[in-house]
């Protein structure tokens, strides 16, 4: 049998049962100092990462990703190890305990953490945190159902569905995501309101109140919702039903909402009560029929992706692909569970017996690659984030090293869920990281003056003397830089240098013939008292008429 040939990006320090991760670099440029920093460390493939428990050593390359190996069998065959998350997000339980216990220290408690594992759910999927009369349960995965009304309260990986019900019901979720620092990760916790986006903050700016985990934004929603709108003067009564025109603005607006939350069910309503307003304006009336008449169009397009996507899992189980029965029970799950009728649920039956019915050997192997998938889709999703952060950069600087070598760590990881123009942009920093590994830790331009650089116009931008460099590549092309390209600085560096070189360097006083006691070159004065004065102001004089020393 053919082994796992996944590379293994994670680790743990120690021993085998430790609980203590650690992330290889993926660049050979970095592996050389991570060696060196832990030259005294054992790297083991831990047990609390689903491992085989055996040691493992790390494997620099250049042209591919670095990552831990597997010491050899006593036979000297390769070792088989059936670990099933090998990844950079494979220890990310161990961070999330790491990190809790930590925050939870500095505030004066301790908790108890388990890596529980539900019906059997891979190790890491969830990490209960249990302090005092409260808990928190964090899935980092889908496996495990989340349980809303149970002692612990539920935190959600980024990749975790949750339905629209619970949202408006519960006012908000939390999430939970790890971002690459390094050879570590770092925990941001992120709150999720019904129409609002996801708002993220670090572990330091949230806290653990009488209603559960609260973040900056727990307060702004719960304080929006028990502050009443503002009152509106009238000069006449106030009419308990609106005027058919003001109702018609108002259900316009309800359906601009709807379909910007993709809400079939929603859409649907308010098209059934403008149906049954009346009274109102011809002007009116023409926006109300032509936003009903788009908004028909939309549900026969949602109606249409809703029928292919059962008619898949349909498919699906007929031709039992387990996986992509299970990535399309989670979709329809998370999207159609509303208004199924007997067809519908009919074949999401089915795909949950025969998903039910797997041999455990099986759905591991579902699980593992929906895990990859998962991985890749938040890798994907950070690419576009590192992306967007170095667009307003046309070249390469010491100072984004961090951010190039998370980028491209992430693409590898993406693999095809980086789009072709994305690729490009990946390829055109990997490009630029490489010619600009000999750059030192500092920028050119901190040791020129602006009022040195400002004076001389740009080779590369061709910015004029007094004018800022400007981008030249990337979609800010023309916009003006914040500091001024290497190029520019470089010439004045290369200035400097050469003027140094053309000057001869100072003598020293064994390179000049003594007045006093006549020794000569690299002879030491007679005197006892070390050189004679004259002898020392003759090299002086020497060096500031700038007399090239003697060649011997």
């Amino acid at each position: 049998m053919q082994g796992d040939r996944r590379q293994i990006q994670t680790a743990v320090l120690g021993s085998a049962d430790s609980d203590d991760p650690l992330m290889l670099p993926l660049e050979a440029i970095e592996l050389d100092a991570f060696r060196h920093l832990h030259e005294s460390d054992t790297f083991w493939c831990g047990l609390l990462l689903g491992g085989c428990g055996g040691r493992l050593t790390t494997k620099l390359y250049t042209d591919r990703a670095c990552h831990f190996a597997h010491h050899p069998d006593p036979d000297g065959q390769p070792h088989e190890c059936r670990r099933r998350s090998r990844g950079v997000a494979s220890a990310d339980h161990l961070y999330v305990k790491s990190a809790a216990a930590a925050w939870l220290r500095g505030r004066g408690e301790q908790a108890r953490f388990g890596f529980t594992r539900p019906d059997g759910a891979p190790v890491g999927s969830v990490v209960d945190i249990q302090f005092k009369d409260r808990g928190l349960r964090v899935h980092l995965d889908g496996v495990v159902a989340p349980v809303w009304d149970d002692g612990s309260e539920p935190v959600l990986g980024v990749s975790v569905p949750v339905d629209r019900d619970t949202l408006i019901g519960r006012w908000y979720v939390h999430r939970i995501r790890l971002d690459s620092e390094g050879t570590g990760r770092r925990v941001k916790i992120g709150t999720e309101a019904f129409a609002r986006p996801t708002e993220w903050f670090g572990l330091d700016d949230c806290m653990m109140t009488e209603r559960g985990l609260s973040t900056p934004a727990v307060e702004r929603i719960i304080e929006s919702r028990r502050t009443p709108p503002p009152s509106r003067w009238s000069p006449g009564k106030a009419k308990k039903v609106p005027e058919p025109d003001a109702r018609a603005q108002g259900l316009l607006r309800r359906l601009l909402y709807a379909r910007r939350i993709d809400s079939v069910v929603l859409v649907t309503q308010v098209c059934g009560e403008i149906a049954d307003l009346t009274g109102v304006s011809t002007e009116i009336l023409g926006q109300l029929e032509a936003a009903v008449r788009n908004a028909c169009v939309w549900l026969e397009e949602q109606a249409e992706v809703r029928r292919k996507l059962f008619a898949g899992l349909g498919e699906a189980v007929a031709d039992q692909r387990a996986g992509r029965v299970r990535r399309l029970l989670v979709r329809v799950n998370a999207t159609a569970s509303h208004g199924r009728t007997e067809a519908e649920e009919a074949i999401v039956s089915r795909a949950t017996d025969y998903f039910a019915g797997l041999d455990s050997q099986t759905r591991q192997a579902v699980e593992a690659e929906a895990a990859t998938e998962r991985a890749a889709a938040e890798a994907a999703g950070r690419v576009r984030t590192l992306l967007k952060g170095l667009r307003r950069h046309d070249a390469y600087a010491y100072e984004f090293r961090d951010q190039v070598m998370e980028l491209l760590g992430a693409a590898a990881l993406a693999g095809d869920h980086v789009t072709a123009g994305q690729a490009r942009d990946v390829a055109l920093w990997k490009e630029r990281f490489a010619a600009g590994r000999s750059l030192p830790p500092y920028p050119l331009h901190s040791r020129v003056g602006r009022r040195y650089w400002i004076a001389r116009s740009c080779p590369r931008c061709h910015a004029e003397q007094g004018k800022d460099c400007v981008l030249v590549e990337g979609t800010d092309t023309g916009e003006r830089r914040k500091y001024p390209h290497d190029e520019r600085v470089q010439l004045i560096l290369d200035e400097r240098k050469a003027k140094q070189k053309q000057t001869p360097r100072a003598w020293r006083v064994d390179e000049v013939t003594c007045p006093d006691c006549g020794q000569g070159y690299n002879t030491p004065c007679e005197s006892p008292a070390g050189p004679h004065r004259s002898r020392v102001e003759l090299a002086k004089e020497n060096s500031r008429l700038r007399k090239p020393p003697p060649k011997r």
